[in-house]
């Protein structure tokens, strides 16, 4: 198996991102963003997802954090794109045996999450904040995420979480998008997974 590695560049009036993506990695990671909370969620999401990752941007955080915060994921997910490649062996689905999700839970909040790197993106999301920011970060930031983040990647992904701390279900869904993007782009076999022959 080559090396399923990614790195691009980005640049626009708005940021200037790198990011370094090793999909065989150990969990290694080194996130600047200038946006607190997301380097703190990104740091757990690649720990999580054993993915080693550099990402460094400079944004305009002079008008918020969006730009950072949606740049980063368009990146990061033309990222795992480019470091899948042809997607070969790949398990492409992402859950538990026992289940159709992945289950995790931190405290009293839990995140319940199922992915197909189908090259088809789409994102249904439900979760329910009580604060406009958890310390610099817009909650409502955590959908845009995700929707740019399946854009990029071309990924199918359904996420839920529950819980009174809006802290620990934003932290509980990073940390279990990196589980199952991990078991999504596990080798296990030597053939494309679509009986269309391509991904």
């Amino acid at each position: 198996m080559k090396n399923r590695i990614a790195e691009i560049s980005r640049r626009t009036s708005e940021t200037d991102i790198f990011c370094r993506l090793d999909l065989d990695g150990t969990g290694i990671c080194q996130i600047e963003t200038g946006v607190g909370f997301f380097d703190h969620v990104l740091e757990s999401f690649a720990r999580h997802g054993k993915f080693d990752l550099i990402l460094k941007c400079a944004g305009d955080l002079k008008t918020g954090a969006h730009h950072s915060i949606e740049d980063c994921a368009l990146v990061l997910g033309e990222s795992f794109k480019k470091a899948a490649g042809e997607k070969i062996g790949i398990e492409r689905f992402g859950f538990e045996k026992i289940s159709a999700e992945e289950i995790l839970p931190m405290d009293e909040a839990i995140a319940f999450l199922a992915a197909d790197f189908s090259g088809r993106p789409f994102l249904k999301f439900a979760a329910k904040f009580k604060n406009e920011k958890v310390a610099d970060f817009p909650t409502e930031m955590v959908a845009h995420f995700l929707q740019s983040f399946s854009v990029a990647a071309g990924l199918n992904l359904h996420a839920k979480i529950d819980g009174e701390n809006d802290h620990h279900q934003i932290e509980v869904l990073f940390k279990s998008l990196g589980r199952v993007l991990r078991k999504i782009l596990k080798i296990s076999g030597a053939k494309i997974p679509s009986t269309k022959g391509s991904l």
